[in-house]
């Protein structure tokens, strides 16, 4: 049987959606995609470049490399909590519904992390 694009319950072969609920949901999953992904792209470029200029500077400054690698894990994760948009492998193995928690919860792991530095900076320096 195949599964929803959505849900990811089983339906008729020749449908895509379970009902217009799912249907709808996928497509405003995909068109918020569609208008956040440059936005979404720069975060993650300033975030992913702020882990490795924040291990540099620590080696110079300690606090405002930890501060930095912090803010970037922390940015990083906020920008997947808020925004997230899983890639097309993820949303064909899983499905969007599933796809978007897993992100999620990826973007409050790294969220986490850059807290804990970020109380590591202010607990040593």
């Amino acid at each position: 049987m195949k599964k929803c694009d959505y849900c990811a319950k089983e339906i008729s072969y020749y449908d895509q959606y379970c009902d217009e609920e799912c249907e709808k949901k996928a497509l405003d999953f995909y068109s918020l995609r569609e208008k956040y992904t440059k936005v979404f792209s720069i975060l993650n470029i300033i975030g992913v470049f702020g882990v490795p200029v924040g291990l540099f500077l620590s080696a110079i400054d300690a606090a405002i490399g930890f501060s930095l690698t912090a803010f970037s894990m922390m940015l990083v994760g906020a920008t997947v909590i808020f925004l997230p948009f899983p890639v097309e492998n993820m949303i064909s193995s899983m499905k969007i519904k599933k796809a978007i928690f897993v992100t999620r919860m990826i973007g409050v792991g790294f969220f986490v992390i850059g807290v804990v530095l970020m109380i590591i900076r202010i607990i040593l320096f």
